[in-house]
């Protein structure tokens, strides 16, 4: 039996990146997969046709992640179509980076709205679900940078700081329900984004990790499924860093 079968999967901004490597994994070991992102476009539809190829049932929903109301509709769709929700990701997030000197009120707030909020608006419309259910696995996606900082991404650095300490905190909050919140931290992973910078820059990150490369979407991936399974069922208020020893 595939690790996550009947279980069903709410992925935040899972069209495209990390979320949509998640989301394929999730599917191939056997779980209906629901997704949103801030628009349900080709992107997305493509990625929907993906995940249905793995003979699970897939809902793509439009809905912005920062948005209270919006989300508790998102999760009342999910329930009224899959029927229950066992995993829910959190991995909607953007950057506005810049120097704290010059840091606008509006870049800061918007990545503390997307990356953070959209966090707490989910885990508020899941957590009854899960609490009645008696079960349930919920994965922050944070980042490296939420643990070390980083100059120049203040903002970015404290929203994904802000989902690590949530999750423990609802960790100790749920764990009597039998719900379980841990954080995967990825270090420096290789996207379509990162597959625009320079060759030079690519080998100075890469200098500075343990393993010499940049991780795949993938590699994290395998580790959200773990962690969403019942492998990790006496796992609960951790952070994982994926960052090939990046972070030591």
């Amino acid at each position: 039996m595939s690790l996550l079968s009947g279980k069903v999967a709410l992925i935040s901004g899972a069209a495209r990146g990390i979320g949509k490597s998640i989301a394929l994994k999730f599917a191939s070991e056997g779980a209906d997969i629901a997704f949103t992102d801030l628009n349900i476009d080709e992107v997305a539809l493509a990625t929907k046709s993906e995940l249905e190829s793995y003979g699970v049932k897939v809902v793509a929903i439009a809905s912005n992640a920062a948005d209270f109301e919006s989300v508790h509709n998102s999760v009342e769709q999910v329930i009224s179509e899959l029927g229950r929700i066992d995993i829910l990701v959190n991995n909607a997030g953007i950057t506005k980076d810049g120097l704290m000197l010059r840091m606008t009120e509006a870049q800061w707030d918007a990545v503390l709205n997307v990356n953070l909020k959209s966090a707490f608006n989910f885990i508020h419309a899941v957590s009854p679900v899960m609490v009645k259910q008696r079960t349930g696995s919920i994965i922050n996606i944070s980042s490296i940078v939420g643990v070390h900082g980083n100059a120049g991404q203040c903002n970015y650095s404290a929203s994904k700081a802000g989902m690590i300490g949530l999750a423990k905190s609802i960790a100790q909050e749920l764990g009597s329900r039998g719900v379980r919140a841990n954080v995967v931290a990825p270090g420096f992973i290789l996207t379509d984004m990162t597959s625009a910078l320079p060759e030079e820059t690519l080998k100075q990150w890469e200098s500075k990790i343990p393993l010499r490369r940049g991780g795949t979407p993938e590699e994290v991936a395998k580790v959200c499924t773990f962690l969403a399974s019942d492998l990790a069922s006496y796992v609960s208020g951790q952070v994982i860093l994926v960052d090939g020893g990046m972070g030591m």
